[in-house]
């Protein structure tokens, strides 16, 4: 079983946040967590709970999720997100991409347990990328970047092209689709980590020719309590005319 501490990102941030704010977890949480390999350091469940807390309250102006259970949302959500850790950890990480962050999941609760690693929030939404943003200040984490745009349009930056060692996605769409908006941020021998359903087998089917147009193979699929991960390595640089045009790789999956 593996063992990952998580480090305290500020050790001034508990004062910053009344506890009125901050959502405890549930012993359900707890319980998955710890056989899941996972340990907090001081403060980290409470700014994990603070930023549940700001989720949900937004979530009661403007759809973020469809989960507004809190016990629930720490389970579905938080451990969730946590699960992508041992592959951020092994990878060896210091730039992460969360493509299409909506509501800052996974990027928020991973640029939470991980300070010394670089988060950038992708979000075409501009009021979800503002709500990433007050979250981001809110708790004083310094190591993450909001940026509203597409995903299209990103991946053809050349300060953006290539250059993530790990890019992460949650509930952004089928895997066919996906690749071509994930895998031309990544770096040559860098990863995709994607969290998917109990249809995974034949998204991964289906996703054949995108794999090989990308240059991209699935090199493991693990179970998790919550989803099943699976991780795409790219071995090549990605053709210059990937991504195509914004809204192309939704319309006409590879």
């Amino acid at each position: 079983m593996h063992r990952l501490m998580l480090e305290l990102c500020n050790p001034h941030i508990t004062r910053m946040i009344p506890a009125t704010q901050s959502l405890r977890p549930p012993d359900s949480f707890r319980r998955e967590a710890e056989a899941f390999g996972l340990a907090f350091e001081a403060g980290d469940l409470e700014r994990l709970g603070a930023y549940l807390a700001m989720l949900l309250d937004a979530n009661a102006r403007f759809n973020l999720t469809a989960i507004t259970d809190p016990d629930g949302a720490w389970i579905k959500h938080i451990f969730d997100s946590l699960t992508l850790l041992p592959y951020i950890a092994s990878a060896q990480a210091t730039r992460v991409i969360d493509v299409g962050s909506g509501g800052g999941l996974p990027g928020l609760p991973l640029a939470i347990a991980l300070p010394a690693v670089q988060f950038t929030l992708l979000e075409a939404t501009g009021k979800k990328a503002d709500f990433l943003g007050h979250v981001a200040r809110t708790l004083a984490l310094s190591n993450v970047e909001v940026i509203n745009d597409r995903a299209e349009t990103l991946g053809r930056d050349p300060n953006h092209r290539e250059h993530y060692d790990v890019v992460v996605a949650r509930a952004v769409g089928r895997l066919a689709t996906l690749l071509e908006l994930t895998v031309p941020l990544a770096t040559v021998g860098g990863h995709v980590l994607t969290i998917k359903g109990r249809k995974v087998a034949q998204e991964i089917s289906d996703a054949k020719k995108a794999l090989h147009l990308l240059h991209c193979a699935v090199v493991e699929t693990s179970h998790t309590p919550t989803g099943t991960i699976v991780v795409i390595k790219k071995h090549r640089g990605t053709a210059k005319r990937y991504p195509r045009r914004p809204g192309e790789p939704k319309r006409s999956p590879l």
